[in-house]
């Protein structure tokens, strides 16, 4: 089961990912989009994790509503709302259980990641963070190592593609040829989901 502490230390692993990855993520958005993608993003999970430290809710779902708050406040372009609806609808499908299985993250997760295709009326094969949330979260099911293996091969996928939503929509056929710097932050996600999942096995692992 995953409780709170679990969710926080999941934004932790984000919020370090991004930050690591921050000025790739910049550099893969400059040809294709304004070139901010990284430091916005590094600047909202900077802030998600001032506020759990600050707040510590403590259920799965008023962790990840805080954090999509936080995330639509203080991210500015397309990345703070899709991200935000992402973690806050996720957050409302769990509602107030202190604990959630991973089918019932699964599902949440699924309700949000409905939510960001509906905001941005994107779909897998169109270039954006889909590309990688899609894959990841049909591979939930199996674990979240092969959610974050589905999560890298999507967003390397993009390259090849023609961006037909979002920003890089505009470039038209000049958007081949360069990974979606959304996929990849999607990416960052998973990679810290099944992180803190290796996390928590290897704590289980210990007191036994």
């Amino acid at each position: 089961m995953l409780d709170a502490d679990f969710f926080r230390r999941w934004l932790v692993g984000i919020a370090a990912a991004v930050d690591r990855e921050a000025d790739r993520l910049t550099e893969l958005d400059s040809p294709i989009g304004d070139a901010d993608h990284g430091s916005n993003l590094r600047r909202g999970f900077t802030a998600v994790v001032a506020a759990l430290e600050k707040e510590a809710p403590d259920t799965p779902g008023a962790v990840l509503m805080l954090a999509g708050r936080q995330l639509i406040s203080t991210v500015g372009g397309a990345s703070g709302p899709l991200y935000g609806t992402l973690l806050r609808r996720t957050g409302k499908a769990l509602g107030d259980a202190a604990e959630v299985g991973e089918a019932e993250f699964a599902d949440a997760l699924r309700a949000g990641v409905d939510a960001v295709a509906g905001l941005g009326g994107a779909a897998p094969g169109d270039k954006t963070m889909l590309d990688a949330l899609v894959p990841a979260l049909d591979a939930l099911g199996e674990s979240f190592g092969a959610a974050r293996e589905a999560a890298l091969h999507g967003a390397l996928a993009t390259t090849p593609l023609q961006a037909r939503k979002g920003r890089a929509s505009y470039l038209g056929e000049r958007s081949i040829g360069h990974q979606d710097p959304g996929a990849t932050s999607a990416a960052l996600l998973f990679e810290a989901l099944a992180e803190t999942a290796e996390g928590a096995d290897g704590a289980e692992g210990g007191r036994g």
